[in-house]
């Protein structure tokens, strides 16, 4: 009993029962903690040539989860998330677009793939903020931040990167493609929400979205945890 009082400590106050943004981020926080205790233990059991791919996925989920606790506190003192959202991403987001050289490496992914791949992740993701937390014009930022993410999905789908998975066949490829679909479909979230929050002709869209915040929980569990067991089964498959 000691014991989970201690770790309830740690953790936070569970939230109220009718507050869903507060239990999303209490489910999304203890998830990726639990996602990233799974890979990190995992890591011996597959081959030293996967290891530092299931360490990076570990390392995602295990900054999200942090991250999500300052998120929630926020949240509960009625605070603004964005700024922790964007930190959050800022670290992680890139992590998950070094996935993509590691389980190719083999195949011939270089580091001007990975550099390519950080930038444009970055780049996706500062001006993004600038356009978010208004300090510039909502529409333009906007336009910068989704030609850097189109970047990122031509290189993995259309671009060398994709030509590499092809060549490299098998599980790699069927990993590289799913990964593709976390980017493509996954992170469409992001954009989403991106509109939702900023002010402008972006306004429509309120009619038809619910609360973001939980959105952005369910969609970022499920994008970060999911990256990191498509590399986890890549590597026992292996």
């Amino acid at each position: 009993m000691e014991n989970f009082l201690n770790l309830m400590y740690f953790f936070g106050d569970t939230p109220a029962g009718d507050d869903l943004v507060g239990i999303t981020f209490w489910i999304g926080t203890m998830a990726m903690m639990a996602a990233s205790a799974f890979f990190f233990l995992s890591m011996n059991s597959v081959d030293a040539k996967w290891r530092t791919s299931i360490l990076v996925s570990g390392l995602i989920t295990f900054i999200a989860a942090v991250h999500y606790m300052y998120m929630r506190d926020a949240h509960a003192a009625g605070d603004n998330t964005v700024v922790f959202r964007y930190v959050d991403w800022i670290l992680t987001v890139p992590l998950m677009c070094v996935e993509f050289y590691l389980i190719l490496k083999g195949a011939g992914a270089t580091t001007k793939h990975l550099k390519h791949l950080i930038v444009a992740s970055t780049i996706m993701l500062v001006t993004g903020y600038v356009g978010e937390a208004g300090l510039g014009d909502a529409a333009l930022w906007g336009l910068f931040s989704g030609l850097a993410y189109f970047y990122i999905v031509y290189m993995i789908k259309f671009g060398e990167l994709a030509k590499l998975a092809a060549s490299a066949g098998g599980a790699v490829q069927s990993a590289h493609n799913t990964l593709c679909l976390f980017v493509i479909i996954g992170w469409a979230i992001y954009p989403i929400g991106y509109m939702a929050g900023t002010d402008g002709w972006y306004d429509f869209i309120d009619a038809f979205v619910p609360n973001m915040e939980v959105i952005y929980n369910i969609g970022d569990s499920i994008n970060k945890i999911g990256f990191g067991l498509v590399v986890y089964n890549l590597a026992v498959s292996k």
